[in-house]
């Protein structure tokens, strides 16, 4: 028995041994990638020694004697901490992800074949200006020069992820950074999804005028009748499946209302306490790890600016100069069209154009497969655009036989300017100089905020499709592609975009919202990203006289919900303290608690607090109960809750009412009968997942900020150590915007929102602050990976200095790269 136990013990000795030296070797291996920000680097293609300094947050602060060393040292430090995004990102733009992951990413690669969004981005190299091509093929030398020393000190493969996954990494290109550009855009495009929707909505429907309900305008002047979907194409299925509703973390195509969100506001030096201009930005996408975006200071001949840059491309997108300050939100400009093109029944290589059929035009594509073999896609293009699929976008739901879909979208234009336009402001001096510089600004739409010492001005800078009067949808669903007054005339005057410049109010701002009234086709867009963040701000903002940096940051975190304070009176009117005292444990006891706590809130969406969890879960569980009837499957499509729907039916604004109503029950149901029978629903379901303790429940349990890696996120034991999960505040329809997944069986988690927050006090610009919602590494071994997500979720942020002396004091390094 001795012997036996002995061999056991070394066995055990021997298996501990080896897993040691496993997990060292592991972490040795991954841990060489782990940039050494204090040292002296030798490198080619640069004039003149380049400081790289890392400010305490491990911000770099890039100092040269040329714009093009300046434009070759971020590129170095974007490679340093962000390779793997910035190859990840590339690979997602080519199609090139089954290379790497196998079959799991055909779908996306031939979504992203068929748009041909790189071979359009290597077009449009040629018609950027000289100063840009300048600044793309350093930034590119930059990058290749860390690539270099990668492989020639063995660096670890330049990231952790290299070792699980075959990614050989191709040196960067001027075309690489353009193609991320047009990335940049289908993350931020929602109107193809929302043409389709409103059209498979029409098809569903059997009261036509129910249609705006579910999908109501922005409040504003009406708009004139739309012919129904089936009297363009009565062939269409009215219930088709929808798609698969998994979604994979690398895709780039944003689910409805997903595409893109943000706030920026500014004041003018009257509005301002200490007498100069102010502007906070915060841009709104899908959380991830590392962030999206990624801190830097980069002193050009100009002058130095400091803000917010993407990984991969050479542009402060949000941020400051000395003289200049600029913010981004997503203008929602109508720039996509759904076309239905008309097969010629006999020569299906051919479509209807309003001259008659003509072929596709037509090329090969190649994908190739991690463990399979390649697959050879044929592209086609009609005149009106790409050829898509009916699996995509759900295409196949509303196209009828005989027909295919063609999409048009202003990111196809092979001119695009837009990477020199952005380059153009970061060195403007004048907000009327921004303006004009941005004319050349092409795709993804913006709301530019500008502010300098004086002024303060707002733009929509991007193309706007010219649409001819008499079209038939007005781009609100998909339309006939062979008929010319469906298709676009060109673009509209950049002069036409709207414009707000030194206001009298003294304050600009824009939550997504609506931002002009006009008629078709000079309207910008039917389709808007908030109805409801607006009315808070607006309040907040005129409840002062004057502003400061911190009442602007103040406005940034504010997590009061206009939307709750406005529903809950209209849809518990009837429920509030009525019906005698419920005994212990029952469901009328739970729903007397639960009103009892929702009477006495303020709309605070505290993640502390129960209130938020109860109403979050009330409000949905009534948006499902309403529309289940009427959509049936298509109910499923609608993850988000729609405030305006649920008001219009507790108002029976035009019969709205009628969604209460359980059409297949032979009772008529009231409008309170279906909000008694939702919050019943939702209290179950908080007693199955939270527990039946509702004073004990926290909002910030369910509203978890989900900021996991794309790859490894998934991966047992790993993603306890590459996601960054984090209790917040705030939710769908707040400032602090946190927008929840709507998905069991996490359908609270906060998934999109504030990945920067950028205030800029050019009273004191020094005093500007900003922050990421991770860390500026992307390697999950640095300290620097989640070093800023405290902070973040704290709302907290770190000095925005363009003070050289404050930079280097208590530096994590310093890399000098010297000319070879």
């Amino acid at each position: 028995m001795s012997i036996v136990f002995r061999w056991l013990l070394r066995l055990a000795v021997v298996m501990i041994a080896m897993i040691v030296l496993a997990v060292g070797l592991v972490y040795y291996l991954a841990s060489r990638s782990l940039p050494e920000y204090d040292r002296t680097v030798n490198v080619a293609d640069l004039s003149a020694p380049v400081e790289i300094v890392r400010d305490n947050a491990n911000v770099p602060h890039v100092f040269g004697e040329s714009d093009r060393d300046v434009f070759f040292g971020l590129g170095y430090a974007h490679a340093q901490d962000r390779l793997w995004q910035m190859t990840m990102m590339r690979r997602t733009v080519q199609g090139r992800l089954s290379e790497v992951f196998g079959a799991r990413t055909v779908s996306i690669d031939r979504l992203m074949r068929r748009l041909d969004l790189y071979r359009l981005a290597s077009r449009s190299v040629g018609v950027q200006d000289e100063q840009t091509l300048e600044a793309l093929a350093a930034y590119a030398a930059g990058v290749n020069a860390r690539l270099l020393q990668i492989n020639e000190e063995a660096l670890g493969r330049g990231a952790p992820e290299m070792f699980l996954f075959n990614a050989p990494v191709a040196p960067w290109s001027p075309a690489d950074s353009l193609a991320l550009v047009k990335l940049m855009g289908l993350q931020l495009s929602g109107h193809v999804t929302a043409e389709v929707l409103r059209a498979r909505v029409s098809l569903a429907l059997e009261d036509q005028d129910r249609l705006s309900d579910i999908l109501p305008d922005a409040p504003g002047s009406g708009l004139a009748a739309l012919p129904e979907y089936s009297s363009l194409f009565p062939d269409a299925p009215r219930f088709a499946e929808t798609g698969p509703a998994a979604r994979d973390p690398l895709s780039p195509v944003p689910e409805r209302g997903f595409a893109g969100a943000s706030n920026a506001w500014s004041a003018a030096p009257t509005r301002s306490a200490a007498g100069g201009t102010l502007l906070a930005n915060d841009p709104h996408l899908g959380f991830s790890a590392p962030s999206i975006w990624y801190l830097a200071r980069l002193e050009l001949a100009d002058g130095g600016v400091i803000g917010g840059t993407i990984p991969g491309i050479p542009v402060v997108l949000t941020g400051r100069s000395a003289r200049l300050g600029w913010g981004l939100t997503t203008a929602y400009v109508d720039d996509q069209d759904v076309f239905i093109e008309r097969l010629n029944p006999d020569d299906p290589e051919q479509y209807l154009t309003p001259d008659g059929y003509k072929p596709f035009e037509t090329r090969p594509s190649i994908i190739e497969i991690k463990d399979a073999a390649p697959i050879t896609l044929t592209l086609r293009w009609t005149e009106n655009g790409p050829v898509l699929p009916g699996s995509q976008f759900n295409l196949g739901t509303v196209t009828p036989p005989g027909h295919v879909t063609a999409l048009g979208w202003t990111v196809l234009d092979p001119d695009d300017t837009s990477l020199s336009a952005a380059l153009a402001i970061m060195s403007a001096k004048t907000v009327q100089e921004a303006i004009a510089l941005s004319e050349g600004y092409i795709s993804p739409a913006q709301n530019l905020s500008l502010v300098d010492q004086d002024t303060i001005a707002m733009k929509t800078i991007g193309a706007v499709p010219k649409r001819d009067p008499q079209h038939q949808s007005q781009g609100r669903f998909p339309s006939q592609g062979w008929r010319a007054e469906n298709r676009w005339q060109g673009r509209m005057p950049y002069a036409s975009n709207p414009e707000f410049v030194a206001p009298r109010g003294g304050i600009l701002g824009n939550t997504n919202n609506k931002i002009v009234d006009r008629p078709f086709p000079d309207h910008v867009s039917f389709l808007w990203g908030d109805t409801q963040r607006i009315n808070r701000w607006q309040r907040l903002m005129q409840s002062r006289q004057v502003h400061t940096r911190d009442s602007f940051i103040e406005a940034q975190l504010d997590p009061v919900s206009f939307t709750a304070r406005s529903l809950l009176p209209l849809i518990g009117a009837d429920l509030w303290f009525t019906g005698q005292a419920a005994p212990e444990g029952t469901p009328e006891r739970q729903r007397q608690i639960a009103l009892g706590l929702l009477a006495n809130w303020n709309g605070e969406m505290n993640e502390h607090l129960p209130e938020p969890l109860i109403y979050a879960a009330w409000i949905r569980a009534l948006q499902k109960r309403l529309i289940s009837d009427e959509l049936g499957p298509l109910a499923d499509a609608f993850t988000q809750v729609e405030p305006l729907f649920i008001e219009r039916v507790y108002r029976d604004i035009d019969g709205a009412s009628v969604w209460c109503d359980v059409k297949q029950s032979a009772p008529k149901e009231s409008c309170t009968d279906m909000a008694r029978l939702a919050l019943d629903d939702a209290l179950v379901w908080i007693g199955e997942t939270y527990g039946t303790a509702l004073e004990s429940l926290r909002w910030g349990d369910a509203h978890q900020a989900t900021h996991d890696h794309q790859v490894l996120g998934d991966v047992p034991v790993l993603r306890y150590f590459v996601n960054i999960r984090q209790s917040t505040s705030g939710g769908d329809n707040t400032l602090q915007r946190g927008l929840t997944s709507g998905k069991d069986p996490t359908p609270f988690h906060n998934v999109h929102g504030a990945g920067y927050r950028g205030v800029y006090d050019f009273a004191d610009p020094d005093s500007s602050v900003f922050v990421i919602a991770t860390g500026q590494s992307g390697h999950f071994l640095s300290r620097h990976y989640d070093d800023l997500s405290q902070l973040w979720r704290r709302g907290e942020y770190i000095p925005m200095s363009l003070d050289q002396e404050l930079a280097r004091a208590a530096s994590v390094g310093v890399t000098t790269l010297v000319p070879k």
